[in-house]
This record gives C-alpha cells, structure tokens and sequence, in this order.
C-alpha cells in the first residue's frame, strides 16, 4: 500500500492529483473570467444566422460585458433575447439610438436579410452580455452532447488507466 519512494499512500497521491486537476480548472474558468471581464466568458454557436462569419459548433470569446456604452455599429456582441429573455443571441450591431436619454442598440444576423423586433432589438444594458473578442471553428463540437461526454469518458478512463498502471507495483524478480 505505501509507495516506497516517497511514503505516501498511492490512494493519497491520486486524490491529490484529481484535487489539483480540479482547481487548475477552476482556476482557468476564473481566469477567462477576468480576462475577458465577463461571468460568462465563452459560448458555442449553435445556429447559422451569423453566417460565413460565425459557423455552428464555433467557440467565441465574450469580453467587455460592463462596457454597454462603448459598443459601436459593427461590433457582434453577445445579448439575452430581448422578448423573453429566454435565449442568448449572438448578432452584429446594425444601428444605436436613443430613446428617452436611453441607449437602445439595434442588431441582426449576418444570414438574415432584416431585423426581427423582439429578437434583434431592442437590446439595452440590460440584456448586454458581452462583445465577441475571440472566435475559435469547430472547436466547440467538442463541447456539445454527446460528444461531450463521450470526450469527458475518454479522458476519465485514460486518467483511470494511467493511475492503475503506474499504481501496480512489478512483482519482485527472484
């Protein structure tokens, strides 16, 4: 039971292992937390309606998510649905206005040949999640069921091997 070279139980040693894994997860969330100034710091892209410039199973970076008012036309920005707020909408910025002293920003998708109230428009501070800052392709298919899960068993079942292979002691030679 105890491992010769270093005294400690290997059964301490993998539990310490999966403990550092999981705060150097947690650590990276935080730290694209605070990188990219959002709660919220990456998303898929599970729809076309931004398309050619944002495909499905894209993975995009959301930055910037208290700088509402410095937002400009042009820029894709990441939203609640206005109507509902049921949905995350990923679209570019078409129009800003003022209504009542009060920002009021108009978008639309790339693929969409017009503005749809409720959805689009109108966004204010709000529903403001964020602007996309990074946008890796394809990456995201790996962040969706099933797959997902299939790569979550992958790794846990490499993980398991490599501790109950390096855990074995040799039999000793005689």
């Amino acid at each position: 039971m105890l491992d010769e070279r270093s005294r400690l139980p290997t059964i301490i040693k993998n539990v310490i292992v999966l403990v550092l894994g999981v705060l150097i997860a947690v650590s990276l969330y935080h730290y694209l937390e605070t990188k990219f100034d959002n709660p919220q710091p990456f998303f898929v892209i599970y729809d076309d309606t931004m398309a050619p410039t944002l495909n499905v199973n894209d993975l995009i970076f959301i930055g910037d998510g208290q700088m509402f008012n410095t937002t400009k036309v042009g820029d894709l920005i990441v939203f609640n649905k206005p109507a509902g707020e049921d949905r995350i909408i990923v679209h570019r910025i078409t129009e800003i206005t003022l209504e009542n002293s009060k920002r009021i920003i108009i978008t639309k998708g790339d693929a969409t040949p017009v503005s749809i109230p409720g959805i689009d428009f109108p966004v204010d501070s709000k529903n403001y999640i964020g602007k996309v800052k990074l946008v890796i392709p394809e990456i995201g298919l790996l962040l969706v069921p099933p797959i997902s899960y299939i790569l979550l068993a992958a790794i846990i079942s490499v993980i398991a091997m490599v501790i109950f292979f390096y855990g074995r002691k040799k039999a000793p030679q005689t």
